[in-house]
């Protein structure tokens, strides 16, 4: 229940940095879509076992990682959309389809959300202490045990947050996520 509530929070939080706030709670859908998928097959192969104690930590990590990508995704793609409508238009007098039109201008900018996270992959045990792994290690695991944990749940974190910014971008180019007030004036798809 509790990751359920989670879950909930994170796509409102998520959906009002970029579109309105009637339709911010829709932003759990690629959250939901990278994280529950990802936590089943865990749980199925016996890597997490169902009960809170171990279930809560793991899935606010990757709920957490989702909310960051599609955050980021979404306030970047309509950023770029505010800035480079005319190019929308221009692809959709030249046959493109609303959908594609906007995935042409908004795919770019998104994949700049995906950045921190490599940054951090990139430097764990040089710049950062990552938690698992300090974590596992104050709870007596040994050293080679707790890396591999780390390395699974960075892993994750990144697997989640393509899922997370390719969902967010789908939706927004099908029109789901209409621009907050003020951001752009122009209808994202018909």
């Amino acid at each position: 229940m509790y990751v359920a509530v989670m879950l909930g929070v994170a796509g409102f939080t998520a959906g009002r940095r970029f579109t309105t706030r009637g339709r911010a709670p829709v932003a759990v859908l690629p959250i939901g879509v990278a994280v529950v998928p990802f936590v089943g097959v865990l749980v199925a192969a016996g890597v997490v076992r169902l009960e809170g104690l171990v279930l809560i930590p793991i899935s606010g990590i990757l709920i957490g990682a989702g909310l960051t990508a599609t955050a980021l995704a979404g306030l970047r793609a309509m950023d770029a959309l505010a800035l480079r409508w005319g190019e929308v238009e221009a692809a959709l007098a030249l046959g493109m389809s609303p959908r594609d039109a906007v995935l042409e201008i908004c795919r770019p900018a998104a994949v700049s959300a995906l950045v921190p996270a490599l940054d951090q992959t990139r430097t764990v045990g040089l710049v950062t202490l990552p938690g698992a792994f300090v974590g596992m290690l104050m709870a007596g695991a040994s050293p080679l045990a707790a890396g591999a944990v780390q390395l699974f749940v960075l892993t994750g974190v990144l697997l989640v947050q393509v899922i997370a910014i390719a969902g967010c971008l789908e939706l927004l180019a099908r029109g789901v996520f209409p621009p907050r007030e003020g951001h752009l004036r122009a209808r994202v798809c018909q």
